[in-house]
């Protein structure tokens, strides 16, 4: 297998307006027109407002929102399945938005695959043919070992001979997923890939994903309007609204420090438990203090840190990076009043 890619993505100063005329209008939406005035006035669509976003290489990016905010319209930038209206989408030195035919098609097959909702599997080939299917087009001789290889890796080696309809939807979408990772493409675009799939399901194609990912480092972005979801996956989080990014950073920054009432509104009921840090509330250790015997990593979630404290017997612990390097020291108080009081909590968070 390749290495993964090797460079980040950047989206600069990016607008789509969907309509006849939408280059005349971006000036005018740069100037303040909001949606609803391009819409009632122009009879145009403002589809996304100004999008800077860098996507690092090798982690999970997710781009989040509710039906209308503009996610999938973002993802589809990404390979050029829709072109701008104005500004930049760069890669690998390079910008999608001025590739030629030729360019997009070589990008697409080589650098990028998609993971689709609704499986955008062939009904009339098995899953072993499914799993090939891109490598077959593309004339490469070992596409059926590569294909087994991530049929095994995804759970479904003994299904290589079904057909999709014979498979449940679970099955179907890691069909999706395993197609998706034979093709070894540096970047995974996934639009909404677990939405139609039941909960349980879902969270374990979440588990799936992120069990394949700490081994291969793939750059992905993920499309969701579940917030749970983004917080489970994402290394990084840009959340959008009617078009236009109204916060981007990782789960505790997003949760712990909202960056408007909308955003806090999106996170009211999180678990702030399974999100926030060990590192996030961890204290100096006070001077002639006595250093506690347990000790936890300073990213495990408080939840687990709280069970494992609450389980050994102990009230405090010390926090270290995964260097060895002492953070602090975490007590089972500091550790409630984080849940019920987080904002205060992320104040201490240097990192």
């Amino acid at each position: 297998m390749t290495e993964s890619g090797k460079h980040d993505i950047e989206i600069r100063d990016l607008y789509k307006i969907f309509g006849p005329e939408a280059g005349r209008h971006v000036q005018a939406v740069k100037d303040g027109l909001t949606k609803a005035e391009l819409n009632d006035r122009h009879n145009h669509v403002l589809g996304l407002q100004d999008i800077n976003l860098t996507i690092p290489r090798g982690r999970i990016t997710v781009i989040m929102g509710l039906s209308g905010s503009g996610k999938s319209t973002l993802i589809r930038h990404i390979n050029g399945l829709i072109r701008p209206t104005s500004g930049q989408v760069l890669y690998d030195g390079q910008d999608v938005v001025t590739m030629t035919p030729a360019q997009l098609r070589e990008f697409r097959r080589q650098r990028t695959a998609m993971v689709f909702q609704k499986f955008a599997l062939l009904p009339h080939r098995t899953v072993l043919r499914n799993v090939a299917y891109g490598l077959d087009i593309r004339g490469v001789a070992e596409a059926e070992e590569r294909a087994r290889h991530w049929i095994g890796r995804v759970g479904l080696e003994g299904y290589e001979d079904y057909y999709p309809r014979q498979l449940s939807g679970g099955m179907q979408q890691r069909v999706g997923l395993a197609r998706a990772l034979t093709n070894d493409a540096e970047i995974l675009l996934m639009d909404e890939a677990f939405s139609a799939l039941d909960p349980l399901i879902r969270m374990d194609m979440q588990a799936i994903l992120l069990e394949l990912q700490q081994e291969l480092r793939k750059t992905i972005i993920f499309i969701t309007h579940d917030l749970d979801e983004a917080l489970r996956l994402g290394d990084k989080i840009a959340i959008l609204r009617d078009g236009a990014m109204e916060q981007v950073g990782n789960g505790q920054e997003i949760v712990l420090r909202p960056a408007n009432d909308y955003i806090a509104d999106f996170v009211r009921e999180v678990n702030r438990g399974r999100i926030i840090e060990a590192r996030t509330i961890a204290t100096p250790l006070p001077e002639g203090g006595e250093l506690p015997g347990f000790t936890v990593k300073a990213r495990s979630r408080l939840d687990l840190v709280a069970r494992r404290m609450t389980k050994a017997g102990v009230s405090t612990a010390q926090v270290r990076e995964g260097d060895g390097t002492l953070a602090g020291v975490i007590d089972l108080p500091g550790i409630l009043d984080a849940m019920v009081n987080p904002v205060e909590a992320a104040a201490q968070d240097e990192d």
